[in-house]
């Protein structure tokens, strides 16, 4: 690693959140999870302790990269580092890839008690051949047009008679950033992660989401006699867009809510500048990717590691404890799945902070 100029690494706090923003906000590899505001709730309402560092150029005072970083500390799990929780991804930013490294070590160093130091990456590039993702997780992407106008049209005509058919269902819809909206889109999603058998995260979380992102926030709520039945929050950052949440209330699906929910918020980002929709994680050629690909999406893998890199895995054994992970997994999702609404809500806010995914 060869950093050229004299660096000086600064902590992010209240005085430097705006120098932050702004260079997340410029940098072009930069997504809506690095806003700092991500780092901030972690820790205002989680109390996990935000570990973001800022690169200064000392001779100019120019700021040339950050790292995203938030420490979880758990009685049972111990002390761990994540850039970034909560979300897919929160790797450096950096004018330059010594800068990054830099970053990295600096963190590490400062952090050598942590049981790991996890990097959540992602693939800048797509690959010709996809057939190595088998199996992987990977973010899907949609890159969007000018206006809702030319995405509608660029969509098959099968897709396009989905949209509809929430509106013959008489499904509406409201969009912005209040805490109504915050409220309508808890009751889904508390509905829905219950159904999934996951704890949720806190209402309170939510609400500081949406007023720490501000305008950079956006809800849309789908309703079915005036009650909320779909719901999804969008984060922006520059010209990109992502979906960190999306739910629906089971019972309703055959209405349609989750494809006007979706189009809704694509309309909206086609509309209001953005250029690329990130639709969140999935498992290639699983489940939810089938649906995300429809949409016009396409898999960038995502690149999780532990920091730094080792080159001695023993695959065997990861298997094997991955597969003792899994199973305890699923019988703690059976067993929540039948847990009473209240319950969950009132265990999981207590739960999903300690919880990195």
């Amino acid at each position: 690693m060869n950093v050229d100029t004299p660096l000086k690494l600064v902590p992010l706090n209240e005085r430097n959140v705006s120098d932050w923003n702004r260079y997340v906000s410029s940098h072009p590899l930069a997504t809506p999870y690095h806003n700092a505001a991500w780092q901030r709730v972690s820790e205002n309402v989680y109390g996990m302790q935000c570990e973001g560092m800022l690169a200064i150029n000392e001779q100019d005072g120019r700021i040339v990269g950050v790292v995203p970083a938030v420490k979880l500390t758990s009685w049972i799990l111990g002390e761990r580092l994540c850039a970034l929780p909560y979300c897919d991804v929160g790797f450096p930013l950096a004018d330059s890839p010594d800068i990054e490294a830099y970053l990295l070590a600096h963190l590490k160093e400062k952090h050598v008690n942590a049981k790991y130091f996890e990097v959540r990456s992602c693939h800048a590039q797509q690959t010709a051949d996809n057939s190595f993702l088998a199996g992987k997780k990977v973010q899907m992407r949609l890159p969007l047009p000018d206006s809702s106008d030319i995405l509608l049209k660029s969509f098959k005509s099968k897709l396009r008679s989905q949209i509809k058919k929430a509106d013959k269902n008489g499904l509406t819809s409201k969009g912005g950033n209040s805490p109504e909206l915050v409220s309508d889109f808890y009751t889904v999603y508390v509905t829905n992660m219950r159904d999934l058998g996951s704890p949720a995260h806190s209402l309170e979380w939510f609400l500081n989401i949406a007023r720490g992102y501000n305008t950079a926030c956006y809800i849309s709520v789908v309703y079915h006699d005036d009650a909320p039945i779909g719901a999804g929050i969008v984060l922006k950052n520059n010209n990109k867009a992502s979906i960190p949440w999306a739910s629906t209330v089971r019972e309703f699906n055959k209405l349609a809510p989750n494809m006007k929910l979706y189009w809704n918020v694509l309309a909206h980002c086609a509309d209001n500048g953005i250029r690329e929709f990130d639709f969140g994680r999935s498992t290639f050629n699983e489940g939810t990717f089938k649906f995300k690909k429809q949409w016009g999406a396409e898999p960038y893998l995502l690149d999780w590691y532990h920091y730094p890199r080792s080159n001695v895995v023993n695959q065997q054994e990861a298997a094997s404890n991955n597969g003792m992970k899994e199973s305890i997994k699923a019988m703690a999702e059976r067993v929540w799945c039948k847990l009473p609404l209240p319950i969950t809500v009132a265990i999981g806010k207590r739960i999903r902070p300690h919880i990195s995914l």
